[in-house]
């Protein structure tokens, strides 16, 4: 008989909106509820597939929640499960171990929750064996995987853990792993968690599905389902959770389901002549990304790049542009404008006369401006959390790059602003 299980991860219910562009009360209102959303979806999933088992590798909130409204919301929709007997089994990520919920949270008796000391749970009369590890602590700086048992002979094994594998860009490194050694550890499927993008690793493809799997020693398929919803444009693209099916023979098969109810997207706006015809290509950009993209809500961020004259009055009207952008999105229905994004503006010709000759000072600071802005700079950096320090330069080097960089869009800024027109 079949083993069918969803694998998902990193849900990160109710975690506080990170993107300061959403200041739209309507519009983070929306945001904040599509994790609760995205979770439904998935409980609905495994009810209307009837699978055996929902796997969540990690993650499932923020370390720094404290509401127990959302460990009562988790309990809730795992009831749903429990109800219809289907089971739960969880792993602790970094996020998880730091949180006062896990402690304090009540789960259902279906819901198997792994401790810091590798355990298994057997499936179908111990011919599936889930084997899963927690984190202990938010930071794990070794690898896992020495710590499971061997798999279970006669068995299809199946592993959880919650790792940045070799690493990935825009990831701290959490339980490193090398892929190498989970497609030779014995396991059939790896379901694993932490890096917000899904990828799958080993099996063949087959008419749209992912075979693969192996009981002894073979390779492995390994799984980052990725996150089920996004919570900024950093998070972007369609958000899903992957549906297995471990068939008689030990086969694995994959079908990626879609959950997210809010998707955010990059949209890249047309070069115009001028002002008149970038709003047409704006609108007409933002009406092609609804009908590109299924999401109940679409969050949209117009990237535009202009050149010449065009690249000041964007500097000086991008508030502008923004407003065309919202009432366009309002028109459509179900878009929301993040923000809009110029670029090309620097390589733009600078205004003649006084302004050009303005503009050629503003381009090679003194070193009695850029010891200011060095000054200025410093002090922003302190009032920052330490966390989001280093992403702004870890050394001088670094920052100092980041100070030109700062100076030089503040210059074509007040630029744009002296110039009083298209140039």
């Amino acid at each position: 008989m079949p083993f069918r299980f969803v694998h998902t991860a990193d849900l990160h219910l109710d975690s506080p909106l990170r993107s300061l562009a959403l200041r739209d009360e309507a519009l983070a209102a929306r945001i904040g509820s599509a994790t609760r959303e995205a979770l439904r979806a998935i409980v609905d999933l495994c009810l209307r597939e009837r699978v055996d088992a929902l796997l969540v590798a990690g993650d499932l909130y923020d370390g720094a929640q404290t509401s127990m409204k959302t460990a009562r919301f988790l309990a809730a929709e795992l009831g749903r499960l429990d109800g219809a007997g289907i089971a739960t089994c969880i792993i602790r990520g970094n996020h998880d171990a730091a949180s006062r919920i896990t402690r304090e949270m009540v789960l259902p008796p279906s819901v198997h929750v792994f401790g810091p000391e590798a355990g298994m749970r057997s499936f179908h009369d111990g011919a599936i064996v889930v084997h899963g590890i927690s984190f202990a602590d938010p930071v794990a700086p070794a690898s896992l995987l020495p710590r499971f048992g061997a798999p279970v002979p006669g068995a299809v094994n199946i592993g959880m853990m919650h790792t940045s594998l070799n690493g990935a860009a825009g990831h701290d490194v959490y339980a490193p792993c090398a892929l190498s050694d989970l497609m030779g550890a014995g396991f059939a499927y790896w379901a694993l968690g932490h890096v917000h993008r899904r990828a799958v690793h080993g099996g063949a493809v087959h008419g749209g599905a992912v075979h693969g799997g192996a009981v002894h020693g073979g390779a492995a398929t390994v799984v980052m389902p990725g996150m089920p919803q996004g919570r900024d444009i950093g998070e972007a693209g369609a958000k899903s959770v992957t549906l297995v099916t471990v068939a008689d023979d030990a086969g694995v098969t994959l079908e990626e389901r879609l959950t997210g109810v809010a998707q955010f997207e990059r949209v890249a706006v047309p070069e115009a002549a001028d002002w008149a015809g970038l709003v047409q290509a704006l609108k007409q950009a933002l009406r092609q990304a609804r009908r590109d993209h299924a999401a109940p809500d679409l969050i949209l961020r117009p990237v535009i790049a202009a050149g010449g004259a065009l690249a000041w009055r964007l500097a000086r009207d991008a508030d502008l542009l923004r407003t065309e952008a919202e009432a366009e999105a309002a028109a459509i229905g179900t878009v929301w404008i993040d923000k809009v994004e110029v670029t090309g503006g620097a390589g733009a010709a600078p205004p003649a006369g006084a302004l050009g000759e303005l503009a050629a000072l503003m381009a090679d600071p003194p070193p009695a401006a850029l010891a200011e802005g060095a000054e200025a700079l410093e002090a922003l950096l302190k009032a920052l959390p330490p966390a989001l320090r280093d992403r702004f330069g870890a050394d001088p080097a670094a920052q100092g790059a980041l100070l030109r960089d700062l100076m030089a869009e503040g210059a074509a800024a007040h630029l744009a602003r002296l110039a009083g027109g298209e140039g």
